[in-house]
């Protein structure tokens, strides 16, 4: 009994637009003389893939073929497998100005270089785009024309772009809804200045072999609430001049040279707090990295930010790194006290170095309920495991109701959990629990 073709076109037209790939939804007309009218009435879902065709030549051809056949609105565009290259750049032009894409609430496009710049014509889509990914190609369409406004945007993704600053400041002006934002190897500007009333996660990124900028300042940004750094490196300096809400910060490591709070609030230079002249209560996730792993550095941020409650840590063992921390109970630490409630511990090794990091916080963390290892190499047997427990102290825990779990790692020793970045629905975007 077909009970899903008595649902209204409407209905049917929003599943078909939603199915993965392009080719998924034309063959929705073979299914019955109900659905043969469907795919063309359907908000239109384009995938420009290798599923759509194996050679450069055919997708463009289809690509075509399916713009003239359907009479829009499109809910989605991908294209990342055709080359925006000099023989192309009208073809894509035309392919932007057509009416089939009118309505579009989706745009990924990830096929270029940072020298060549997108058609003027992708600022027709601004005023239903309400997630944009755009990577490897030049944004100087911003600075050559007024930029539109984007009153439905509310993701935006920018990786491999050259971009000015002047530029992403005056897109960042015309999104009068953005939530999120992740800047990837962004090139051509030394800082990247953030200005806007609606961000409220913000994620940065560097490869190996990218440009980073310099200095990432968020200068005014009133709903953040996610200030993230992902990949192998980042700015050198992270200056949060206004961000009064925010709660997970993440990732301040070794290569960040200088991170300042507020006006001088606090200043960490090479991970050492240096001036601390008033604490941040509004973050409750942490993410850091230690090399050692070093009590001394880790607890130097939980005096910064006292009311951590999740704790995320990058272990980078030194095998020469005496790391025994000690904690005065006359000068005692706030989040070990009455907040710190979870411990995440990667690339943990099981070694001198490790057990007594990790021993700091069992036998010093009076609230915590879970600490979790993230296991590297090829231990995380039950013998090795119990061997742990012992050299842990676990009995002499501060935390009689604290539970400690091992995993093993597989080599994921990076907290690199972008899924869930712009989820907001999801208080810690680093949980996997």
């Amino acid at each position: 009994l077909d009970l899903i073709s008595r649902l209204p076109d409407e209905i049917l037209g929003t599943i078909i637009s939603l199915l993965p790939s392009t080719k998924d939804g034309a063959r929705t007309a073979i299914l019955s003389s109900r659905w043969r009218h469907l795919w063309r009435s359907a908000p239109l879902n384009l995938a420009v893939d290798d599923a759509l065709s194996s050679q450069e030549s055919e997708r463009i051809a289809a690509v075509s073929e399916i713009l003239a056949a359907h009479p829009g609105p499109a809910r989605r565009l991908c294209i990342s497998s055709i080359f925006l290259g000099g023989h192309h750049y009208a073809r894509f032009d035309g392919w932007f100005r057509s009416p089939a894409l009118g309505g579009l609430e989706e745009l990924e496009f990830y096929r270029g270089n940072s020298r060549r710049a997108l058609p003027p014509s992708v600022l027709h889509f601004a005023p239903t785009l309400r997630v944009a990914s755009i990577g490897r190609c030049n944004l100087s369409v911003i600075d050559a024309a007024p930029v539109p406004a984007f009153p439905r945007l509310k993701q935006l993704n920018l990786s491999g772009v050259a971009v000015s600053e002047a530029a992403l400041l005056r897109l960042l002006a015309a999104c009068a809804v953005l939530e999120s934002l992740e800047l990837k190897g962004i090139r051509g500007l030394s800082t990247v200045r953030i200005v806007s009333p609606t961000l409220r996660t913000i994620g940065v990124s560097v490869g190996h072999y990218e440009e980073l900028p310099e200095e990432l300042v968020i200068e005014d940004a009133p709903c953040l609430e996610r200030l993230i750094s992902f990949g192998c490196n980042g700015p050198r300096t992270i200056r949060v001049i206004t961000a009064p809400k925010l709660t997970v910060l993440g990732y301040p490591s070794c290569r960040f040279y200088e991170l300042v709070m507020g006006l001088g609030t606090i200043i960490v230079k090479e991970m050492i707090p240096i001036s601390l002249a008033a604490s941040v209560r509004t973050v409750k996730a942490l993410v850091l990295e230690s090399i050692g792993p070093n009590p001394e550095v880790v607890v130097g941020f939980l005096r910064c930010f006292p009311c951590v409650e999740r704790l995320y840590i990058q272990s980078r063992l030194r095998k020469d790194m005496k790391n025994v921390g000690q904690y005065g109970t006359l000068d005692p630490i706030e989040c070990l006290e009455l907040h710190l409630r979870e411990i995440v511990l990667n690339t943990y090794e099981g070694k001198t170095p490790d057990v007594n990091f990790a021993k700091f916080f069992v036998l010093n963390a009076k609230v915590l309920e879970v600490m979790k290892f993230g296991v590297y190499g090829n231990s995380c047997n039950q013998k090795w495991v119990a061997n742990q427990h012992m050299r842990l102290q676990l009995d002499n825990r501060a935390s009689r109701d604290a539970r400690f779990n091992f995993e093993r790692d597989y080599g994921n020793c990076r907290f690199y959990y972008r899924k869930h970045m712009h989820d907001m629905w999801i208080a810690d975007p680093f949980d996997r629990s």
